[in-house]
């Protein structure tokens, strides 16, 4: 008898779950609390523009969708870091043609439901809130809220890909031994943009992230298909030029004049963008376990990420690419695939929330200071050199199949001889010398 499988959320993460269950045979269910985007638009406004890179795509794969994700991406091929003095200094991610990719969330979003949708046995239902689980019977109840009334759904298998809030796991809280730790951050962002030129051209560089870091505080901005930039300012909600100081037309305007001359100029709705839009919050969630019964949680549902490693989105898709692996390696055995599942993720799910969290530190301050961009080049000069045996930490996490928690324990591991050379005499003379090569040779033999 043919299974039946829910997934509560039509996001990216439940979307391309839909697809590969589909793909499996399965009766597929998706119910989603947000009115069909394909009809009302993406209603999110809040949402980032994301950066899809080599886990992200391999995920995408083996459904298709990489073909339908590459027609509305721009490659970002590095970071161009804006300094406060109105200089610019380029710096790539990775070598030849290494990118991420700026991507619409919504233009995503919506392509995949109707590429989902036409997988056969996947049904979507939306304006379906998840109202109750009963987690023995494998059974929900949904709010349709469109025609007021409630519906009630038996299942086999119940996942919860409904995001950071999700309903799913507020429901599992209420099983025995469930741990959470939610935790929002002090700081919060707030999207801007910066509009086509008179001819739809980019009025930036097309190919890069754009960040301008000011220490606390930062600004960055992605390309989008129609020549405009989405700007995101990433700033305290209290203290010293935060968000709570930015209450006024003339507070904003002197803020943004002061910090980001270059990018003001080029944002002619800057009041109207900063006093229309949310001021958003950021929030980082672990939790575990993933699975109770039949019912499991997946991407921000199970592990909510900030978004300065531009991983949330990836590390999602490779949740269900790596559950696929595991339902093709226990014979589709559904209680040892969840229970693997889970157990697999979570450590990484845990490894990139940790490097998130750092990289904003690194976005925001460091990566604007002469003594970091040289380390990087430093790291990058090392990486060249031993290609087999040493990959820069944003390699290991953007570009290769190493598992986050690795890529973490590793990126670990070399900053301890990037600390240890950064401390030679005349490192800003010597970083291209012998001795940097001889240290990276010697610490290399001895722990690779």
């Amino acid at each position: 008898m043919q299974k039946h499988i829910a997934i509560v959320g039509a996001g990216l993460v439940g979307s391309l779950l839909a697809c590969y269950l589909s793909k499996r045979g399965y009766k597929v269910s998706v119910f989603e609390k947000r009115p069909d985007m394909r009809l009302a638009g993406y209603i999110g406004g809040r949402s980032i523009n994301l950066a899809l890179s080599h886990r992200g795509w391999k995920a995408l794969k083996k459904t298709g969708l990489d073909k339908t994700a590459n027609a509305i991406a721009i490659p970002m091929k590095g970071r161009m870091i804006h300094q406060l003095s109105g200089s610019t200094d380029f710096i790539p991610y990775g070598t030849g043609e290494q990118a991420i990719y700026s991507i619409s969330r919504g233009d995503l979003n919506r392509l995949m439901v109707e590429q989902a949708d036409e997988f056969p046995h996947v049904d979507f239902y939306f304006n379906h809130r998840c109202d109750f689980i009963d987690f023995e019977k494998n059974k929900l109840r949904f709010e349709d809220t469109l025609n007021n009334r409630f519906v009630e759904v038996n299942t086999d298998i119940i996942f919860g890909a409904d995001g950071a809030y999700s309903e799913v796991r507020y429901e599992m809280q209420k099983t025995p031994n469930f741990n959470i730790n939610q935790q929002h951050e002090p700081y919060g962002y707030k999207e801007l943009s910066i509009p086509p030129g008179k001819n739809g051209e980019h009025q930036l560089e097309k190919n890069a992230l754009h960040i301008w870091p000011r220490g606390n505080f930062m600004m960055i901005a992605l390309p989008n298909m129609d020549g405009s930039f989405t700007v995101t300012l990433f700033n305290s909600f209290k203290g010293e030029n935060s968000f709570e100081h930015l209450t006024t037309g003339q507070e904003v305007e002197t803020f943004f004049a002061q910090q980001f001359p270059d990018a003001v100029a080029l944002m002619p709705n800057i009041k109207k963008d900063f006093f229309e839009n949310p001021t958003s919050s950021l929030v980082t969630i672990r939790c575990f376990p993933w699975k109770y019964n039949h019912t499991c949680l997946i991407g921000d549902a199970a592990h909510a990420i900030v978004p300065f490693y531009g991983q949330g989105m990836n590390c999602g898709f490779e949740d269900v690419k790596e559950l696929d692996e595991i339902l093709d390696a226990t014979g589709e055995n559904w209680e040892a695939a969840l229970d693997k599942f889970q157990h697999q993720r979570k450590p990484n799910g845990d490894a990139i929330l940790d490097l998130a969290l750092y990289n904003y530190i690194e976005m925001r301050d460091l990566s604007g200071r002469e003594d970091f961009q040289l380390r990087l080049k430093i790291e990058k000069k090392i990486a060249a050199a031993f290609p087999d045996k040493f990959m820069t930490l944003y390699a290991m996490v953007t570009f290769s199949d190493f598992s986050y928690a690795e890529a973490k324990k590793r990126g670990e591991q070399q900053s301890e001889l990037l600390d240890a050379i950064m401390q030679l005499p005349n490192i800003e003379q010597q970083w291209e010398g012998e001795a940097v090569m001889q240290m990276a040779k010697e610490w290399i033999n001895k722990n690779r």
